[in-house]
């Protein structure tokens, strides 16, 4: 598994949802993309990417909260 697909936690979706896959799936390429940036660059440029990062996990956690979400 890719760096952003641990991060996204790709592996893990109990209610089968298949909307959970794509924003797991969308967040983990992204998350890739941007690590492969940081791991390019130091110092505070580092520290942009890794919050943006944490900010994709936040998001993507809220996304499959509000997809799995029963009334």
């Amino acid at each position: 598994m890719t760096f952003g697909e641990k991060a996204a936690g790709v592996s893990f979706n109990p209610s089968k949802d298949p909307e959970v896959d794509h924003v797991k799936r969308m967040s983990a390429e992204l998350i890739d993309k941007i690590n492969a940036l940081r791991r390019a660059s130091s110092g505070e440029k580092a520290r942009y990417f890794s919050k943006a990062i944490s900010h994709i996990e936040d998001g993507q956690m809220n996304a499959v909260k509000a997809i799995t979400w029963k009334d």
